[in-house]
């Protein structure tokens, strides 16, 4: 088995996807270890995890276990707040180097500036942000509830961070509010363009499409359907038609497929490398990268306990309202 894990240079074979599957399994019973994973992970990582979910979903999950140990298979901030919700429990994270480019959009300082210039404002940060950040602002919400929850807060001007595609597409469901929109925005989704869909559309005439709202605004625009990565699954597998356009990223096809295998799931191509609707960090996550972190309950996340009591609140808040 060792050996094995050191030989992360290559590709592993099926036999061994699996040995090592059946090695990580046997490991999280031994130890009390809860694995959580998003849909963007790799398939062999999906496939060992006790939860699959988005990141509205994976925070309830991280919230309710009475595991010992949560190793997440997720970017930095998923992390962080499995952390902040289960303080005691020690969290693990398999690539440390796994962040996400969207969150490191803003600070928790220029969140202070921003409080002065609107001090009659609610805060409101997408789930995408770092534990700092969010322990400067008012609420979180995820892209699977957001407008539902901005409906619900009584401040009539909203400050929106750090994703201005989710910002945008949210405060046009939400036309009683102001918002102030931070100009943020997640890479992979973002700079898919509207051109880009058109061909996809031109080529596939008779498909539905079901696209991410941290998209551009033209992309949306195309779109039969915006929702969150939960949200496409329900849409993309049960909807009318044969074939599904869906704008997220690519490790979502995996289980679309698992779901409902009689549809045609069609993704952007080029997808196998760091460009279009592929997250690079996501899938820094391997199998053996898993498998080593858990055996020897390496890369633990740790944050300040001031910065844990503060993030808390609005992680809270947007549980209890969503």
């Amino acid at each position: 088995m060792a050996q094995l894990v050191l030989s992360q240079e290559r590709e592993l074979t099926k036999e061994e996807i699996k040995e090592l599957q059946e090695e990580v399994r046997r490991l999280a019973k031994e130890k009390n270890a809860v694995i959580l994973a998003h849909y963007y992970q790799r398939p062999e990582v999906q496939d060992i995890a006790d939860f699959v979910g988005d990141s509205l979903e994976l925070a309830r999950k991280a919230s309710q276990t009475d595991a010992d140990i949560i190793v997440f298979c997720g970017v930095r901030f998923m992390c962080e707040t499995a952390k902040i919700v289960n303080p005691t429990k020690k969290v693990l994270h398999p690539n440390p180097e796994s962040g996400c480019p969207m969150a490191d959009m803003i600070t928790a300082e220029q969140v202070r500036m921003l409080r002065k210039k609107h001090p009659d404002a609610e805060f409101v940060a997408y789930i995408n942000t770092t534990a700092d950040v969010k322990a400067e602002v008012d609420i979180c919400v995820t892209s699977a509830n957001a407008p539902k929850i901005i409906k619900k807060l009584e401040a009539k001007k909203i400050v929106f961070l750090p994703d201005q595609a989710l910002g945008n597409w949210v405060a046009k469901q939400v036309p009683d509010k102001e918002f102030i929109i931070w100009k943020g925005f997640c890479p992979p989704h973002f700079e898919f363009t509207y051109q880009e869909l058109l061909k996809l559309k031109e080529k596939y005439p008779d498909a539905k499409v079901a696209v991410h709202p941290e998209c551009h605004p033209k992309v949306i625009e195309l779109a039969d359907f915006v929702g969150s990565t939960s949200q496409i699954i329900r849409y993309a597998t049960s909807f009318d038609s044969k074939r599904v356009i869906v704008v997220t990223e690519v490790g979502l096809k995996y289980t679309l497929q698992k779901i409902n295998p009689e549809k045609e799931y069609i993704f952007p191509e080029n997808m196998n490398y760091c460009g279009t609707v592929y997250c690079c960090t996501m899938k820094g996550i391997t199998l053996p990268k898993v498998y080593e972190t858990l055996k020897n309950e390496i890369n633990e996340v740790t944050l300040p306990e001031d910065i844990i009591e503060r993030a808390r609140r609005p992680i809270e808040r947007m549980l209890e309202l969503s």
